[in-house]
């Protein structure tokens, strides 16, 4: 078992996926969503070189050295079945790393190295992303996303809708119309959403349509609390341009909250890969970093 433990928190983590499995605080509270498959038997999957969905899963790459390449990539990326190596272990931090293989460059024609670092410090878990590029001379294209889920309700003898989501600021925003049937999005037809708000009560409604896309927020930190208990637990994302939130309409006891670098591909948007909306680039040689931290207070 690969375990974090301080004096507020103990946090397991697993090779496969390179995720977080389990975040209990000292009352023995468990946070993470832990699998049930009759809901969603995910966790914390980590989402590259995609977040959300293409077109056909299909990604076309139109690099100028070579011919035009097209690769099938399936929702949320390839590496969340893949199994990571755990390369570096400290008193208060873990990392895992994955490198591009045969089965990897079929679909995405890039040499890369992909690095998660776990750090735990007081009541924060940071998750870093490090993205190397390993070629000598192409610009690497890629999308990061994390997609952890948390209990809702975290208590027993609680209901889901005594729930509600705190925004860091005041917001008004719209979000895209998403089909769930295909994962893709259609933002230039949007619905309006919060309106002069900081919170927005939980129910299975909400998600009637799937997913809700916040691609507008001001807030960079989001916050899940109870209307019962002074229990939260809440996401940062500094590093994030968009915030996914999910769960299931069959009454499903869990709230993904998603920090994602890019989105599902919109109607209007052509499949060619590198030129996608918010794509992150790595020159030759280099790590691009980004981060997000779960907060339990």
């Amino acid at each position: 078992m690969l375990e974090l433990k301080n004096e507020n928190l103990t946090v397991q983590f697993s090779e496969l996926g390179g995720q977080i499995t389990s975040i209990k605080d000292t009352d023995g509270v468990e946070y993470l969503w832990q699998g049930d498959p009759t809901y969603w038997s995910g966790q914390a999957p980590v989402l590259f070189p995609i977040c959300g969905s293409l077109r056909n899963d299909w990604a076309i790459y139109e690099p100028a050295e070579r011919p035009t390449f097209t690769g099938t990539i399936p929702r949320h990326g390839l590496v969340r079945k893949m199994l990571f190596k755990n390369v570096r272990r400290t008193e208060n931090s873990l990392e895992f790393s994955i490198s591009s293989n045969e089965e990897t460059v079929k679909n995405y024609p890039f040499e890369f190295e992909l690095s998660i670092n776990y750090s735990l410090l007081g009541n924060t878990i940071r998750t870093e992303y490090r993205v190397k590029n390993l070629e000598g001379h192409r610009k690497l294209p890629y999308f990061i996303g994390g997609h952890p889920g948390f209990n809702c309700p975290l208590l027993d003898g609680e209901n889901y809708e005594d729930y509600y989501l705190e925004f860091e600021k005041v917001e008004s925003c719209t979000v895209p119309r998403s089909f769930p049937e295909t994962g893709l999005l259609d933002l230039r037809d949007r619905r309006p959403f919060l309106e002069n708000q900081k919170i927005l009560d939980l129910s299975y409604q909400l998600f009637e349509h799937d997913a809700i896309t916040f691609d507008q927020l001001v807030s960079r930190k989001v916050t899940l609390k109870s209307k019962n208990h002074q229990k939260t637990l809440s996401i940062a994302f500094d590093d994030f341009p968009h915030l996914v939130i999910w769960s299931t309409t069959n009454q499903s006891p869990f709230i993904a909250l998603e920090p994602w670098s890019g989105l599902s591909t919109s109607l209007e948007e052509s499949d060619i890969f590198n030129a996608k909306r918010n794509i992150s680039y790595v020159a030759p040689k280099e790590v691009d970093r980004k981060h997000f931290d779960i907060i339990i207070e």
